[in-house]
């Protein structure tokens, strides 16, 4: 008896760092391209002698080109994985050509602006989607008692392995000469390449020791197809129902949206106010390596407070990052900021993960996270095009961090109407 339990307990295990394990792959493409290289390229090298104003404008409606296209299909996708009890298998379908799309980005010439944007929108549509049905799983690999801990734990390792690959790529490109490089430019783009092949090295774990979830019980004579379309028309009208759920969804889009736009637009932020590329890729890995710890201890400080809580102290520090943001002036604030930002980025995010895996039919978690991560991709539909958009209309790029605020306090003020006692 004692034999078994221990083998259970270690089978457990392995399963739980399988699985978080993705975080740490996955989040190399999160830092190294989305938040770090691919901005600074995109402004400096791909759109070379356009205004500052154009270039961010066009990555924020390249980011929201890809938001839209995986919001489109999220719900439905999340469907045919609870049907086909595939989420595994449908994760590699999208993050492998995900990966592939990342390396094809290194031999994008200068000036090609376009081509950069398309396969930027089909790497980042292949990390999106993966990333849903990688959330899904984290009802399977735990008991619910250790979700917090669990989705904590992912997001940890998520910012540790993804700022040790960030600052593997950042070495490259300050002394590009060590690694038979050109220039720096050259070692940015091969930092693509690294991603691509740190993102598919580090699944192969997930791969081999995550089980598929059970399929759910299907109609006979029925197409799989046509049973997720079933399933995800009957959850669309019995949605007002799980009214928990639905009131959180709205705050999530709110204050994620706000989030996802810090992340996604941070360094080209940075870049507009005149900072240097050095201070600004520093600054990027003190919120990895302060993420790491960070997000850890949030995961526990949900199990001990409540996850609602936990968010709430997030918000506020985002609050007062915005707030202080538009008047920065000097590299050492922005770094200031970015431990700040670095102590409850992680935080939010893995503890909204939990909450929401508590609020839901675990049966139906592919298709539930489906919505949970819809309302993360129309967040960043808005997000950054409202970013650009009022550093366009006011001529001061600004203006957009105190926009942010009010998504902030209206997340807020939703998530204390979503019922349930503080130990959520």
């Amino acid at each position: 008896m004692a034999r078994a339990r221990m083998d259970t307990g270690t089978h457990e295990r392995r399963t739980v760092w399988s699985w978080a394990l993705y975080d740490w792959a996955n989040s190399a493409f999160a830092t190294v391209v989305l938040a770090g290289f691919f901005p600074l390229l995109y402004q400096d090298f791909w759109s070379a002698g356009t205004s500052v104003e154009t270039a961010n404008l066009r990555l924020g409606w390249t980011n929201a080109a890809a938001s839209l296209l995986v919001a489109a299909g999220a719900p439905l996708l999340g469907a045919l994985a609870d049907r086909a009890g595939a989420h595994k298998r449908l994760l590699f379908l999208f993050a492998v050509p995900g990966m592939l799309a990342t390396a094809l980005l290194a031999g994008v010439p200068g000036g090609d602006w376009a081509m950069a944007s398309l396969l930027f929108v089909l790497a980042t549509v292949g990390f999106m989607a993966a990333n849903l049905l990688y959330d899904a799983l984290l009802v399977s690999v735990a008991p619910a008692a250790r979700w917090h801990a669990v989705s904590g734990l992912g997001f940890g390792l998520g910012y540790l392995g993804g700022g040790l690959l960030y600052l593997g790529c950042v070495i490259a490109a300050l002394q590009p000469q060590w690694f038979a490089l050109a220039d720096s430019t050259a070692a940015a783009l091969a930092a693509f390449v690294v991603t691509a092949i740190w993102w598919g090295l580090f699944s192969l774990p997930l791969l081999a020791w995550v089980g598929e979830p059970r399929p759910r019980p299907g109609t006979p004579g029925q197409s799989l197809w046509r049973q997720a379309t079933g399933q995800l028309r009957s959850t669309l009208r019995m949605l007002p129902r799980y009214r928990p759920v639905a009131i959180f969804l709205l705050a999530y889009w709110l204050y994620i949206d706000a989030v996802g736009t810090v992340i996604r637009m941070a360094v080209a932020y940075g870049r507009a106010l005149g900072f240097e590329r050095s201070d600004l890729i520093l600054a990027l890995l003190l919120v990895q390596f302060v993420g790491f710890p960070a997000a850890v201890a949030f995961g526990y400080l949900g199990a001990r407070i409540g996850a609602r809580r936990g968010i709430y102290i997030g918000l506020a520090v985002y609050t007062v990052v915005c707030i202080w943001g538009a008047f920065i002036r000097s590299p050492w604030e922005f770094f200031a900021i970015a431990v700040l930002i670095g102590l409850v980025q992680g935080g939010v995010q893995a503890l909204s993960r939990s909450l929401y895996a508590q609020l839901i039919p675990p049966a139906m978690s592919g298709q539930f996270f489906g919505f949970y991560n819809l309302m993360g991709k129309f967040a960043a539909l808005i997000g950054p095009p409202l970013f650009g958009l009022f550093g366009a209309w006011f001529g001061d790029v600004r203006y957009s961090m105190l926009a942010l605020v009010l998504l902030f306090a209206a997340g807020g003020l939703l998530l204390a109407r979503v019922p349930g006692g503080n130990r959520q």
